[in-house]
């Protein structure tokens, strides 16, 4: 067994390098739109395609890597995923103009989507089904703390260098993931010979694709009526209900929705889901309170971030190792009462409250993060078939980013409303801003009270498989 622990640990700092240079690498390149739009005389519509082209070509690519890793194994898929983000970076750094740079981003988006899906159940095959909560428990805390760094090193580099440097920071990790991983990753043959599904490859990536493009769009009310979002949303979507519908009939499907006929997958994936409206719906809310009400400048508004994802990485190691030795729900429940305190706690803050009482519930809300987010996710994953743990991550994680999407989408357009409103009933902008966030942060308790009882549902389901299992 020590041996197998040594060999487990060698597979998860090599799957570690990867995932957590990606998450970096993300969030470091945010502080970098307002140089862009100066270096090369653009707009911010053009430049946020930095941003947004990456998210849209690693969703579009997710679908594909269970057949990939089925047809060529997981190790030479993940290694085909992170060399791709290599030469992505490369490209970025060399880039001679702002298209350039967005080229290499959907190549690093394309390569990200083979790479994440695969990382969790790369994890799970070097570690028996009884010590999976700590693997990926410490997995957890790194993509945790690697976006909360990102804007801090990517802060650096602009102030010490050059925007370009946002892209050669990733080589040296991304070149020592791949050593790692040819080194430490178990070589597998393929598992599957089954004909790849066209039609179904093809509305998906498009449904997606036109989903997340007409999401990227809206900020306001008027921004969702116009033709450039309506037409690709309405597009996206039966796009997506002609997947599904393809799909529940193919002999070999790209994705198997089977899998939802498993309870606690299909509970797990909606709490995945609500969590992240959760999750998103702060990244935006925060901001808006501190910097457009509040005044406080982008550096300050960072560190209270970084509270939140210190605390969410100390604690994901610890709620690991709990769904280890006892009944999930109990963690995920402690996880989900501290996050509703810590948002009804963000909603009743005003003008004068002072930061560190911000960071104090922003790093509450790291603690709910770590023991509960994280942890709905591996305990819906864990126990599935090994075979089928690469799909059941691939839809886990589009499933998340379309809740994520409409969720912000939500948030912003009702914040655009009532400001408004506000503001034309003569009531100041602070005013209008503070009483439309508590509003929101009240509704973000709500749906994590929402999921009290579906992790309570979810963690009996666990049990009584795994009492079925011994028996």
């Amino acid at each position: 067994m020590p041996d197998a622990n040594v060999h487990g640990g060698k597979v998860l700092i090599s799957v570690l390098l990867g995932t957590f240079t990606v998450s970096l690498n993300n969030s470091a390149l945010n502080l970098a739109v307002a140089e862009l739009m100066t270096t090369f005389n653009a707009s911010a519509t053009h430049v946020s395609w930095v941003l947004t082209l990456f998210m849209i070509t690693m969703g579009m690519t997710m679908p594909l890597t269970g057949f990939l890793a089925g047809k060529f194994g997981r190790k030479q898929i993940y290694l085909l995923g992170l060399l791709g983000f290599l030469v992505g970076s490369g490209v970025g750094a060399l880039a001679q103009s702002l298209n350039g740079i967005i080229f290499a981003r959907g190549l690093q988006g394309i390569a990200a989507g083979l790479m994440i899906p695969l990382s969790l159940s790369l994890i799970f095959s070097a570690y028996p089904s009884h010590q999976r909560g700590r693997a990926s428990g410490i997995w957890g805390a790194a993509v945790m703390i690697a976006p909360a760094i990102g804007p801090t090193v990517g802060g650096l580099l602009l102030e010490i260098s050059h925007w370009r440097a946002l892209f050669l920071m990733n080589m040296p990790f991304a070149l020592l993931g791949l050593m790692c991983g040819y080194r430490y990753l178990g070589k597998e043959l393929p598992t599957q010979q089954r004909r790849f599904d066209k039609i179904g490859f093809t509305l998906i990536t498009l449904g997606l694709g036109a989903v997340l493009f007409s999401l990227s769009w809206v900020e306001t009310l008027p921004d969702l009526l116009r033709t450039q979002s309506v037409a690709p949303l309405v597009f996206g979507i039966f796009a997506l209900l002609c997947f599904v519908h393809v799909e529940r009939r193919h002999p070999a499907p790209l994705l198997d929705l089977s899998l939802f006929t498993y309870q606690g997958f299909r509970i797990s994936v909606v709490l995945a889901c609500l969590q992240s409206i959760i999750l998103f719906g702060c990244i935006l809310l925060v901001p808006l309170w501190m910097q457009n009400a509040l005044g406080f400048s982008p550096l300050i508004t960072g560190l209270v971030f970084l509270a939140t994802a210190l605390a969410a990485a100390a604690c994901s190691p610890v709620a690991g190792q709990l769904l280890d030795r006892y009944p999930p729900q109990w963690c995920m429940s402690a996880g989900l009462i501290i996050t509703i305190i810590s948002l009804v706690g963000l909603g009743t803050l005003t003008a004068a409250t002072p930061v560190w009482v911000i960071g104090a519930w922003m790093g509450m809300r790291g603690i709910g993060l770590g023991c509960a987010y994280l942890p709905a996710t591996t305990v819906g994953i864990k126990d599935l078939p090994e075979s089928s743990v690469t799909q059941a991550s691939a839809m886990n994680n589009m499933s998340r980013r379309l809740s994520a999407s409409l969720g912000i989408v939500a948030l912003s357009i009702y914040y655009d409303i009532t400001v408004n409103a506000a503001l034309n009933r003569g009531v100041s902008y602070t005013e209008a801003s503070a009483s439309s966030l508590h509003n929101a942060f009240f509704a973000l308790a709500a749906i994590a009270a929402l999921c009290l009882p579906l992790a309570w549902q979810l963690g009996r389901v666990i049990q009584t498989a795994s009492c079925a299992r011994t028996t």
